[in-house]
């Protein structure tokens, strides 16, 4: 693939490029939609990447050419990046991860560069392509520049760029982006920002299948509907425990500045907030605050329309899908002989929550997992933000055949759009490595 890349390169710009970055996608093995709320998430690293050859130059542009081309090229002057937020395009995302990797060495004079991109992960599915394009974006600016980062200070680096696209993001995907390492699935936790190896039970293979629903997190509001939710719930469940309401923002903060467990904090959902959606209203009641106040001071800019928001399923969802996480961790490490099914249980709880508490799946998602269930899976969910995407099953390694051959047929075989996608849009996937730079020798 390096080979083939360098000699598209050469054709396209008339030289050889002088290092390569690669960058992971990855898939959540568990922990939908917490990272933004500050709990530890348990993804790994994919095998399909985004892989990008570049060639410093001495002029002040940056000129971005895809392998894919229904991407159309693009070139800009590194002095004068323009992020534009309503339309996200591929090469947009590219210039979030170069914009971090300026701004935080207050770059006045930055490389150009010349760029071919190569991506091997299916676009919005979930896999996380557009942060590893941020992250991959990251590196090569960083190696152009001849500057050095720890891969955690790139990681927190990408998480804050990606936001000048517009999405609130949490930082999981830029994290295993940059920490995951071959063979070993990470949990994750933030601030302060760090990965621990947690390792997988060796009968089981985890499978990931594409509905071929295509979700593009940047571009809907679904995505940041749900943060706000979130924040949201932070501020009644502060108010009502007589918490500085105004300076806690996620509801991490909340169990951590009242001591108690996640279990506790479940409890104090059901007691706080109520299953009806709340107007604006009754959150500005509860606050004791203005409506404008509300918009001013805690709605991101793509909320302020919003007119009723849903807190009490919110909230439960992530306390209950946080435990999950860290009850997912201890059975990998005490590996009971049931892991495999302990595990299952806690995927198939997941998803139940997405769906019913979160509501971020869709008809084809959840077409998707029965028909995983129903052909083997010991457990089968939604990953990465939902409303399309993929899902990923837990597969007993000894039916892993049977099954692909199955899912395929029921899912992909029968409809025209999804046949073109039945090999490249279910696999099977090993914990893989982080993101790399290679250098022409």
């Amino acid at each position: 693939r390096l080979l083939k890349l360098k000699e598209s390169f050469i054709a396209k710009f008339g030289s050889a490029p002088k290092f390569y970055v690669r960058a992971p996608g990855r898939v959540n093995l568990i922990g939908e939609h917490i990272d933004y709320c500050g709990y530890a998430v348990l993804p790994m690293a994919i095998e399909q990447d985004i892989l990008i050859a570049v060639e410093p130059v001495k002029t002040e542009v940056v000129q971005l050419v895809n392998t894919n081309p229904s991407y159309l090229d693009f070139s800009t002057s590194v002095n004068n990046i323009q992020i534009n937020k309503t339309k996200p395009q591929w090469h947009n995302y590219f210039l979030c991860g170069l914009k971090g990797i300026q701004e935080h060495f207050g770059l006045n004079n930055p490389t150009g560069m010349n760029c071919l991109l190569d991506g091997t992960i299916p676009p919005s599915s979930g896999l996380s392509s557009s942060s590893a394009l941020v992250c991959c974006a990251g590196l090569v600016t960083l190696k152009a520049n001849g500057k050095t980062l720890s891969k955690v200070e790139l990681a927190e680096i990408c998480t804050k760029s990606e936001c000048y696209i517009g999405t609130e993001g949490g930082g999981m995907d830029q994290s295993i982006s940059f920490l995951a390492e071959e063979g070993t699935a990470k949990l994750i936790e933030f601030s302060p920002l760090r990965a621990t190896d947690v390792r997988l039970p060796s009968g089981a293979a985890f499978v990931i299948a594409n509905s071929c629903v295509e979700m593009n997190k940047a571009a809907t509001s679904h995505y940041n509907i749900r943060v706000m939710e979130c924040r949201l719930a932070t501020k009644l469940l502060s108010k009502s425990k007589n918490l500085d309401w105004r300076k806690t923002l996620r509801l991490q903060d909340v169990q951590a500045n009242l001591g108690v467990s996640l279990e506790e904090m479940l409890t104090i959902v059901e007691e706080v907030l109520h299953p009806e959606p709340y107007s604006t209203e009754e959150i500005c009641k509860c606050l004791g605050i203005s409506l404008e106040d509300l918009r001013s001071q805690i709605l991101s800019q793509n909320t302020q329309n919003v007119s009723t928001f849903k807190l009490y399923q919110r909230a439960k969802h992530v306390y209950s899908e946080a435990a999950r996480v860290l009850e997912f961790k201890k059975i990998c490490s005490e590996a009971p002989d049931n892991a495999i099914q302990l595990l299952g249980e806690l995927m198939n709880q997941s998803y139940i929550s997405c769906k019913e508490m979160y509501e971020c799946s869709c008809p084809e998602l959840d077409r998707l997992v029965d028909i995983c269930l129903q052909f083997g899976a010991v457990g089968s969910r939604l990953t990465g933000a939902g409303w399309g995407g993929c899902t990923v099953s837990m597969v007993p390694t000894d039916k892993l055949n049977t099954f692909l051959k199955n899912v395929k047929k029921a899912y992909y075989q029968n409809d025209g759009q999804r046949l073109a996608l039945e090999n490249s849009g279910i696999f099977a996937t090993k914990p893989g490595r982080g993101a790399l730079v290679f250098v022409e020798a």
